[in-house]
């Protein structure tokens, strides 16, 4: 049997790895002898086959982990393992491939597989790694991990919080994403530190309940999420909190070029929504027309009935100079972010 688990969301696809492998010692091996796990990046093909091949030392149904085996230098290796599985006669043995390098991009309703590379860019993958690809994932038991959307990891969210023993209020659970983004193990890791949180203040189990404003107190989310924290003082004209923001976000190892990335496509939303309010659009048309999550959108909302029109076609019109000055060597991000904080 060959179970191949792939896809960018490796938190997920890690959790069904787990979860297989835990299975196999608690109901076939429970010394784990037939247990092989390979690194698949830096193995050999004559290793792989090694670890798949019979010995009667071993537990007599054996499970083999072939890891991220298509960032593997050896491009021969593709095409071996393509024949090597399609000759090879079926056994009791469980095979799986686990793949943390791969993402499905849709061209012309065709879905390819896509590597990512150290960085996080996308190559296509070459033409025996391709033919090795789809014959894993033809196969019965192949399982493809995409970024889940926002409403989906939300309801991953909740899940998750009752398999752990909680609840969370809807609400807290799409705020939980919007400040967070889809980055599984982010996610997992502020779940685990709101549950133990609540765990700690409650009496009973019954008691551990996630609010919307354990989210706010105690989740720090990504940058490119989590701008409307530093836009919602500006909002209010709290100029000092909005400096104290993005001095945290400068020592939290974020680059000036990035923040300021950051600042123009939130305000160019916030120009998008108070645009579409004014045309007569509801939150609910806005959120779909623009593509927003509804938090997001409710949250720009809020935010642009403290700007006008023209003030926020200014702030963006100062982002592309201080953009300029920087590159012509007038000045630099920081400085040019400060100043504009300052002058709202």
């Amino acid at each position: 049997m060959i179970i191949f688990l792939y896809g960018q969301d490796n938190f997920r696809s890690r959790l069904k790895l787990n979860e297989l492998k835990n299975k196999y010692l608690r109901e076939i091996d429970k010394l784990g002898s037939g247990l092989k796990i390979i690194n698949g990046a830096k193995a050999s093909f004559s290793e792989i086959t090694a670890a798949i091949s019979p010995s009667s030392l071993l537990s007599k149904k054996r499970l083999i982990i072939i890891e991220d085996v298509f960032i593997n230098k050896d491009k021969l290796i593709f095409e071996n393992l393509s024949e090597y599985f399609k000759n090879k006669k079926q056994d009791d043995n469980i095979i799986i491939v686990w793949e943390s390098n791969i993402k499905t991009k849709k061209f012309k309703n065709v879905l390819a597989p896509m590597l990512l590379d150290s960085s996080g860019k996308e190559k296509p993958l070459l033409k025996k790694q391709t033919e090795f690809f789809k014959f894993l994932s033809s196969q019965k038991y192949s399982y493809n991990f995409n970024l889940l959307s926002n409403t989906e990891s939300a309801d991953w969210v909740k899940r998750q919080t009752a398999l752990r023993g909680g609840k969370i209020r809807a609400k807290a659970a799409e705020m939980l994403v919007s400040l967070v983004g889809p980055d599984g193990w982010q996610i997992n890791n502020e779940l685990d530190k709101l549950l133990s949180y609540k765990a700690a203040g409650a009496l009973t189990q019954a008691e551990v309940h996630i609010e919307i404003e354990d989210v706010q107190n105690l989740v720090r989310g990504n940058f490119s999420e989590n701008i409307f924290a530093l836009t919602d003082a500006l909002s209010v004209k709290n100029k000092s909190l909005a400096i104290k923001l993005l001095d945290e976000q400068i020592e939290a190892g974020l680059s000036d070029g990035y923040l300021l990335n950051m600042f123009v496509r939130q305000f160019r939303i916030l120009l998008q929504i108070k645009q579409a309010l004014e045309s007569g659009l509801n939150q609910r048309q806005i959120a779909g027309k623009l593509k927003l999550h509804p938090f997001v959108a409710q949250k720009g909302l809020e935010q642009t009935r403290h700007f006008t029109l023209p003030i926020l076609k200014n702030i963006l019109s100062q982002l592309v100079k201080i953009d300029y000055q920087v590159k012509s060597g007038q000045s630099d991000y920081l400085t040019g972010l400060n100043m504009l904080i300052a002058s709202l």
